[in-house]
């Protein structure tokens, strides 16, 4: 009996042995078998859902459409767009915007796409003296994408060139307005929130977009991509999320990283900051490694797909977002497993922050050594005149600090997003935000583990991924835009999508309640009925106050009209058979729509991002310096100019902001003009070009010819053969 007792054990135990497969299974079915089987959702709720969901998809794509109608519309009164001709729509495309718009025409004009993306990646026919590949330095993958599309779907029979390209560029807006209204959808759970977002928008465009009078911008391409971006991370970084949803998050995530990463150069530095966010996000343990670690591949796949499509672009090889994430990936091979929030832990946590910082530093600089690489070296050199670690007379450098794109915000510019009710509560949101994402890093410090699904009752706001990543982000850009204007159009747009979550959010208003002890009323329904009753009396006083201004504008009929731009000597020499190869010489500015207009190639182009092109702008802006006729010959010259063209707008200019005139910043690089006490004054025995030039006296008639002039322009004509008059 007693070995009958003791054989079943055995005979357990060789069940055991077989596969370790089987024992798999066996233990996957006895888990199976602990978990209690769902419950079943009635269908009433389900209906609920779905409702929910199909309201807010149709009022996201709605809130879109209707936003790139508006444009499309208020573009139309602005310009009088269908009653210009051709030549006066092209000149409503300024300065780089004409330059864009140009290689599109010329992509339409190729006898191939093959052919046209040659003569684009070997294009010497815009610059004189100089073969560039613009498709890789202007970023001109949308034009190439445009023109396909506008030849491949048959386009060409029903709509013009220019309708098809704006169009686009307004679609995407839609898209961009889409994707914000989504994001504030997936953080507070009503899509009350995105219709808000979308109100803040629109009412405080003057700050969130330049689309009116920038249309080809390349921010205006990217920044679509950059806010579905930014919607896929937000719903892959919660917590609640299904594997198909964070399957679909992942791929729209991929596919726009690297679309928005394509269409502009300066989109690396953008998600340097991001990757910054999501590694504070990690510092904490506030979020699983694996989800942010994902993210970090989806930077170094879009990163050398990237490089390898952009014609082997150096700058994204030397990025600070590569040597960043490389540093991240080694860091965290060098991790030790240790249990989480024990002290060893802490101090690992504490190690790998120095190891990270020091590692993408080193990473950064041995980049640099090794990648040959011109890239941006010039936004160095600002960014130390500007926080005044450095001081210059370099012409271009002061020009660029004058700019008003790069000057701190302001006071109008908080003015307008207070009217507008944006900037209070914004304010609040961040504050409530930011505070409770401190709460909840003591407690992790503190080692308490952290609640893996958050309730109402709770109040803690804090402890959600994508709120704690979003705050992180927008002090990081908001910190920035503090300093540059410009960046006020990455920032704001998030501005309106936080402010608008957080009123809207019963979570946010549960978490004040928490810390205000609040128990007269039932602080749960408080907060349901305030995320109802605030965005709804937000919503009616911007309808009230604001909605009769954008009609307004709409039913308002405007005219372009510059006509000393548009029957300038350009048009009319034009009419003349002028020389082919004709140069022109002027403001940069200018020569972008010198270019758009007669195609003829230009001495400069208003780019920033080439030194040879910031020194050839240096070098013809001359022009309006005390230089003598032949100084300004022998430049003009050099480039194999034939023609010139002096603006009356800056050379008797009138500048707002003291030293920032054109002229004044000549002087002061060529030494006519004193900068700072102790600087030497050289006296310039010559008179302004630009006002001798305009006598007809020798020795100025001797090298250049007028053959033009109206209120605004001064045509010359550079003489190839001098005659020396008396």
């Amino acid at each position: 009996e007693l070995e009958e007792e003791a054989r079943p054990p055995v005979e357990l135990r060789q069940r055991k042995k077989p596969k370790s497969s089987e024992n798999k299974e066996s233990a996957k079915e006895e888990k199976i078998s602990d978990i209690p089987a769902p419950e079943r959702v009635p269908k009433h709720v389900l209906f609920q859902r779905f409702a929910k969901i199909f309201i807010g998809c149709l009022a996201a794509v709605t809130s879109g459409m209707m936003y790139a109608l508006y444009l499309s519309a208020y573009h139309e009164r602005k310009f009088w767009f269908s009653n210009r001709q051709e030549l006066e729509r092209e000149i409503t495309f300024q300065g780089d915007s004409a330059i864009y718009y140009s290689y599109y025409k010329d992509m339409l004009k190729a006898p191939s796409f093959e052919r046209g993306v040659y003569e684009l990646t070997h294009n010497n026919k815009t610059v004189s003296l100089k073969t560039i590949n613009a498709v890789q330095q202007m970023s001109l993958y949308p034009e190439l994408i445009a023109s396909v599309l506008y030849q491949a779907t048959g386009s060409n029979e029903i709509i013009e060139p220019v309708y098809f390209y704006i169009g686009i560029v307004f679609g995407l807006q839609g898209i961009y307005v889409t994707a914000l209204f989504v994001t504030s959808w997936l953080m507070s759970g009503t899509w009350l929130a995105g219709m808000l977002t979308v109100a803040w928008f629109i009412i405080n465009r003057v700050d969130t977009t330049r689309i009116e009078y920038s249309i080809p911008l390349r921010e205006n391409w990217a920044l679509p991509y950059f806010a579905c971006q930014i919607a896929a991370l937000t719903g892959y970084l919660k917590s609640n999320l299904n594997t198909y949803g964070e399957r679909f998050c992942y791929l729209l995530m991929s596919a726009s990283t690297y679309t928005f990463m394509m269409m502009w150069e300066y989109s690396h530095y953008l998600l340097f900051l991001q990757a910054i966010s999501l590694f504070l996000l990690d510092i904490f343990s506030l979020k699983q490694n694996d989800k942010v670690y994902e993210v970090y591949k989806i930077y170094i796949f879009s990163l050398f797909l990237g490089y390898l499509l952009q014609f082997e672009n150096p700058a994204l090889l030397v990025s600070p977002l590569l040597s960043l994430v490389a540093a991240l990936m080694l860091a965290k091979c060098l991790q030790l497993n240790v249990k989480k929030g024990s002290f060893v832990a802490k101090i690992i946590k504490v190690i790998n922050f120095y190891l990270v910082c020091t590692l993408t530093i080193t990473l950064n600089i041995i980049m640099k050594m090794f990648v040959p690489h011109k890239e941006n070296g010039h936004m160095l050199k600002f960014l130390e005149v500007k926080f005044g670690l450095n001081m210059t007379k370099n012409f271009t450098m002061n020009w660029l600090l004058c700019q008003e794109s790069l000057q701190a915000p302001s006071q109008d510019f908080f003015l307008r997003l207070t009217q507008s009710s944006l900037l209070p509560f914004y304010i609040l949101v961040l504050i409530i935000c930011f505070l409770s994402v401190l709460q909840v890093i003591f407690r992790r410090i503190n080692g308490k583990s952290l609640k893996e699904t958050v309730t109402l009752e709770d109040g803690r706001i804090g402890e959600r991924p994508e709120i704690i990543y979003h705050v992180i982000h927008t002090i990081l850009l908001g910190s920035l835009a503090m300093v540059i204007e410009g960046l006020k159009y990455i920032w704001i747009p998030y501005v309106c999508m936080l402010a608008a979550f957080g009123v809207c959010s019963p979570e946010l208003w549960m978490t004040l309640f928490k810390w205000l002890r609040l128990r007269t009323v039932h602080p749960i329904l408080l907060a349901l009925i305030l995320s109802m009753a605030v965005p709804t009396i937000i919503g009616l006083s911007l309808w009230k106050e604001f909605f009769p201004r954008l009609m307004t504008e709409l039913m308002e009929l405007q005219e372009f009209y510059d006509p000393d731009t548009t029957d300038t000597w350009v048009k009319t020499e034009k009419e003349r058979q002028a020389p082919v190869a004709a140069v022109f010489a002027g403001s940069p500015q200018l020569m972008g729509t010198i270019k758009l207009c007669t195609g003829w190639m230009v001495t400069s182009l208003p780019l920033y991002n080439d030194d040879d092109l910031l020194k050839r702008n240096e070098n013809i802006y001359q022009i309006y310096s005390k230089r003598s006729a032949e100084d300004i010959y022998k430049i003009l010259t050099s480039y194999k100019a034939n023609y010139l063209i002096v603006e009356d707008a800056i050379c008797n200019e009138v500048g707002t902001m003291r030293g920032c005139r054109v002229k004044d910043l000549l002087d002061i690089a060529n030494g006519h003009m004193v900068c700072e006490e102790g600087d030497k004054l050289t006296y310039s025995k010559y008179g302004r070009f630009c006002h001798e030039v305009k006598i007809n006296y020798s020795p100025y008639v001797n090298y250049f010819t007028r053959v033009y002039w109206n209120r605004s322009y001064f045509v010359y004509k550079i003489n190839t053969v001098i005659s020396f008059q008396s």
